[in-house]
């Protein structure tokens, strides 16, 4: 099962408040202001700020 999509358009990045993008695997939300992926993990989005990776640490679904 896919994330729902009508939860993406209602998220948010918590620090900015900004717009999110689903990464093309389905397994973050990228934060181009921030330039951050919040992980998700079980379809569930990991959106806590000390969770966020850096866009150039970001390796997919295996990123803790």
């Amino acid at each position: 099962m896919a994330l729902n999509k009508e939860l993406l358009n209602i998220l948010a990045c918590p620090e900015c408040k900004g717009e999110l993008e689903l990464l093309p695997k389905e397994d973050g939300l990228r934060c181009p202001k921030c330039e951050v992926v919040y992980p998700i993990k079980d379809e569930i989005p990991i959106m806590l700020v000390d969770q966020a990776v850096s866009d150039k640490d970001w390796t997919g679904s295996k990123a803790s």
